[in-house]
């Protein structure tokens, strides 16, 4: 039999520009992005990201994925020099690889602090939830290089906060900060810096309290009936809900719900 070869076998060996972190107790990966100062993300780091998400996602050890950074800054972007040296194919997958937290069954979680700017905003945006620190400052600065978003950014920014705050954003390169991005809805939670990670471990943790397989299940739901009629949205919801009925989760959560005691999931 011929021998096969693909560049993923390889790829996740050696890390560039973050490291995985896994802790079996918590049931929790953290993706900590660590090229400091500012940890900025280089061309083939965006198919090692997408790999790694993908390992996790099958990964029976984890539940909850953190996207976090080491310093003070969660990303200034991409490298520019990259983007010269790529071909038009590979950045035709730039967006593929960055939507990977969002095709990721299980809830994503970034942590922002800092500059969170091209890419490292277009990451996580398309993540489930968003905690910002104070600190955070989100960007999406491609104007500045005369060129636009090419990860998905305008598009899911759009989608969140409409056609005028997007086109603030994006055609004049502006900055917004962590309290706005709350106040626009883009973050779930606007926190002090110091307690950015207490957050953090705080929504993970109620996160892990639900049903691994209801969890899946809305997600994918939520994601698949984006851009759905009402009528298409809802009868998706019907399946999603009557499959459901049949789970072992279900059956555990009305259980525990009439014996008045904490529900334990299992995923099936």
């Amino acid at each position: 039999m011929t021998k096969l070869n693909h560049p993923a076998q390889t790829l996740l060996e050696m890390l560039d520009g973050y490291r995985v972190e896994i802790d079996e107790q918590r049931e929790r990966a953290d993706i900590v992005l660590e090229r400091p100062p500012l940890n900025v993300i280089a061309m083939p780091q965006r198919d090692q990201l997408r790999l790694t998400f993908e390992a996790l996602d099958e990964d029976p050890r984890v539940r909850i994925i953190v996207l976090r950074a080491a310093g003070e800054h969660f990303s200034s972007g991409g490298d520019i020099a990259g983007f010269l040296a790529a071909s038009p194919e590979h950045l035709s997958r730039l967006a593929w690889n960055i939507a990977a937290p969002a095709r990721c069954g299980k809830p994503v979680i970034a942590a922002n602090r800092g500059y969170c700017f091209g890419v490292g905003f277009e990451i996580s945006l398309a993540c489930d939830f968003r905690i910002a620190s104070e600190t955070a400052l989100y960007a999406l600065p491609e104007q500045k290089l005369g060129q636009i978003p090419g990860s998905g950014g305008s598009a899911r920014l759009q989608k969140m906060v409409g056609l005028q705050r997007t086109k603030d954003v994006v055609m004049r390169s502006r900055r917004i900060s962590g309290r706005q991005a709350y106040d626009w809805g883009i973050v779930v939670e606007c926190v002090p810096d110091g307690e950015l990670e207490r957050a953090t471990d705080a929504l993970a943790e109620e996160l892990r309290g639900f049903s691994p397989l209801a969890q899946r299940t809305a997600k994918k739901l939520l994601n698949d009936s984006e851009d759905a009629t009402l009528s298409t949205g809802i009868e998706l919801e019907g399946h999603c809900y009557s499959r459901l009925r049949t789970s072992d989760d279900f059956a555990e959560g009305v259980k525990a719900f009439g014996e008045k005691r904490k529900p334990q999931f299992k995923g099936s």
